[in-house]
C-alpha cells in the first residue's frame, strides 16, 4: 500500500508551496486517478514519489517502510515509472526490457533477468517483436514496451503520466486494457493522471481531485460529481448514466 501522509513542497525556500499537505492512500491492486488542471501540483506529487524531488515535509510509505530514506535502486524494486513521451534509443524490444531489470543485475545480465524478460514478453504477447528496433513502433507499441520495460522492474508500484496523451483512440484503449489487465491479474497498484475524465471512470478504482497543492476529494466512482468536477477545474458538465455507467458531458448548468 502506497501512503502519503502531509506532504509538502516547494521549489525555492521563499518559493509557494506547490504541495501543501497532500494526504493519499492507494492499496495493492487499486488504479488511483490523479485529477487536476495543469499546475496543481500533479507532476511535482510523481516527482516526489519517484525520488525525483525531495519533500520539505510529510512521510511517504510503501507497505510501511519510508521511501524517502530508499536509495535509487530500493526505490526502483517497488515503484516502477512510465512517462508520457519516450525515447528508448535504438535498441531492441528485447533489450530494451532488459534494461528494466538494471536494478537488479547492475551490468552484466543473468540467466535470472533474462527469463523474467522472456515471461514479461510472452504475457504481454511481444513475443514477436523481440528483435525489432522500438524507434520504428507505432506510439501505442512503444507505450506498450514502456509498461513491460517497467514490469521488468518487478515493482509493487506503477506510476503513469498521462500516459494516452499523444495515443489515437485504438492505442488508447490498449494501453487502458493492459493498466486494467496488469492491476487485476498482478495485484500491482496504479496511479496515473488523466486529463479525459470519462477514461478515468472506465478506468480508475480510486479518485484524487487536486487543486493548488492540495488533494481536495478522495474516493470511489460516488465522488466524481458535477460539483467536484466544477470545483477542481472551473468547468460545467452534466454526468448522465448510459447503461447504468456515468457519462460526463461538456456544458452544463453551474452546480
Amino acid at each position: 500500500m502506497l501512503e502519503i501522509e502531509n506532504l509538502c513542497f516547494r521549489y525555492s525556500r521563499r518559493g509557494p508551496l506547490v504541495l501543501d499537505g497532500v494526504n493519499l492512500e492507494l492499496k495493492d491492486g487499486e488504479i488511483g486517478i490523479l485529477l487536476g488542471k495543469n499546475g496543481s501540483g500533479k507532476t511535482t506529487l510523481f516527482k516526489t514519489i519517484l525520488g525525483i524531488e525531495k519533500p520539505e515535509s510529510g512521510a511517504i510509505r510503501f507497505d510501511g517502510e519510508d521511501l524517502l530514506r530508499m536509495n535509487r535502486r530500493e526505490r526502483a524494486r517497488r515503484i516502477a515509472y512510465v512517462p508520457q513521451s519516450i525515447h528508448f534509443g535504438a535498441l531492441s524490444v528485447y533489450d530494451t526490457v532488459l534494461m528494466g531489470r538494471v536494478s537488479y543485475f547492475g551490468y552484466k545480465a543473468g540467466r535470472e533477468d533474462e527469463t523474467a524478460v522472456e515471461t514479461i514478453l510472452r504475457d504481454m504477447k511481444l513475443e514477436d517483436y523481440a528483435a525489432r528496433n522500438v524507434e520504428e513502433l507505432s506510439g501505442g507499441e512503444r507505450q506498450k514496451i514502456a509498461i513491460a520495460r517497467a514490469l521488468a522492474q518487478e515493482p509493487r508500484l506503477l506510476v503513469f503520466d498521462e500516459p494516452t496523451g499523444n495515443l489515437d483512440i485504438a492505442n488508447e484503449q490498449l494501453i487502458l486494457s493492459e493498466a486494467r489487465r496488469v492491476a487485476r491479474e498482478k495485484g500491482i497498484g496504479i496511479l496515473t493522471s488523466l486529463h479525459d475524465l470519462n477514461q478515468a471512470l472506465e478506468l480508475g478504482d480510486r479518485f484524487f481531485f487536486m487543486k493548488d497543492g492540495q488533494i481536495r476529494h478522495a474516493g470511489g466512482k460516488e465522488i466524481v460529481t458535477e460539483a467536484v468536477i466544477f470545483e477542481t477545474f472551473d468547468a460545467e458538465v452534466r454526468i448522465v448514466k448510459i447503461e447504468g455507467k456515468k457519462i460526463i458531458i461538456n456544458g452544463g448548468q453551474k452546480p
